[in-house]
């Protein structure tokens, strides 16, 4: 019979004498926040241990600096790695934070939408086509994002009647 280990490190601050961390085994469908320097990168958990996230082409990560052209506009490439090769040595946590507000779709959907954007090149904007937005508009069918001033419904192709993946089409057509 398999056995089934779960991943699980407690987060808990006992001032001033020590901490745990804790970090929730993420389940198919969640949104991964990992803590680069100077910015989130954003992945969303397609099981067995898999995230699919975008990744600057020719590159392991975007650039430090916010302020660098590159890091602004380029394109990207949709790929499907292990979460652990994904975060490298940065921290991570599920992150579904706008479930209060949008509604996710089932979970097979979820999985569905984003295995189908493998291999896709996609464009990449900073402010309104980042890795945020991408697994967003996978899970929810609106591309959002806070590190961005772009909010839910402000964006005409984001729409969750623009299913299955109008807007894809839109941002290739835009470079």
């Amino acid at each position: 019979m398999p056995r089934i280990f779960l991943y699980v490190i407690v987060s808990i601050t006992f001032w001033p004498c020590f901490s745990l961390n804790f970090k929730e085994y993420p389940m198919p469908g969640d949104l991964i926040e990992i803590d680069r320097p100077h910015y989130q990168h954003w992945a969303l958990y397609v099981g067995d241990g898999y995230v699919i996230h975008v990744t600057p082409i020719g590159e392991n990560s975007p650039p430090s600096s916010a302020g660098s052209m590159t890091l602004l506009f380029k394109k990207a490439k949709v790929e499907k790695d292990l979460l652990d090769k994904a975060a490298g040595k940065d921290n991570w946590r599920v992150n579904n934070k706008y479930d209060n507000v949008l509604i996710p779709f089932p979970v097979e959907e979820i999985i569905w939408r984003a295995e189908c954007q493998v291999g896709r090149i996609v464009p990449y904007f900073l402010l309104y086509k980042n890795c945020e937005h991408f697994v967003t508009k996978l899970r929810y069918g609106e591309a959002v994002s806070e590190q961005s001033s772009y909010k839910p419904g402000s964006y005409p192709f984001c729409s969750r009647g623009s299913y299955p993946f109008c807007s894809w089409g839109t941002w290739l057509s835009l470079i």
